[in-house]
């Protein structure tokens, strides 16, 4: 298994994930949705990393970190943090270290570019996953769902 840092010639394999999360409960019907994810790529590219994991040079998982850069005030110059997005595995790939791989990746990456904090919205599901790579429940923060996607 290799985990990398996903290029632009990746975006094939990183659409392919996202159609294969987007139809694990039973196929989708969108013929359009590898063409308006090519230009939602170019559109978000510039502040999201994706990394992808790859067994046998084929595409099993990847995940995303969005930087979210803060607004300076005075004494206080901005800065950033991370936000871990669209976390994917292949289901024949999972409990086999792939997503651990990933998750390692990605926090060490954020760790480098001084990052105080990654975030992320986990499913139920999924909570024991991030608790056993470091992550924690935070407490304050709020949300108002306005409709269901």
């Amino acid at each position: 298994m290799i985990v990398r840092k996903a290029t632009d010639a990746d975006m094939a394999s990183v659409a392919f994930l996202r159609r294969q999360a987007g139809e694990e409960d039973g196929p989708v019907p969108d013929p359009g949705f590898e063409a308006e994810f090519a230009r939602w790529w170019e559109r978000e590219r510039s502040y999201r990393e994706f990394w992808l994991a790859e067994v046998d040079d084929k595409p099993v998982g990847f995940c995303c970190l969005v930087e979210v850069t803060r607004m300076p005030k005075p004494g206080i110059r901005g800065g950033a943090w991370g936000y871990l997005s669209n976390f994917f595995v292949l289901p024949e790939h999972r409990n086999a270290g792939v997503g651990a791989a990933l998750i390692a990746a990605l926090l060490r990456h954020a760790e480098d570019l001084g990052y105080p904090r990654v975030v992320l919205t986990p499913s139920e599901r999924a909570i024991p996953f991030y608790e056993r790579a470091g992550l924690s429940p935070a407490d304050a923060l709020m949300l108002r769902v306005f409709a269901t996607e």
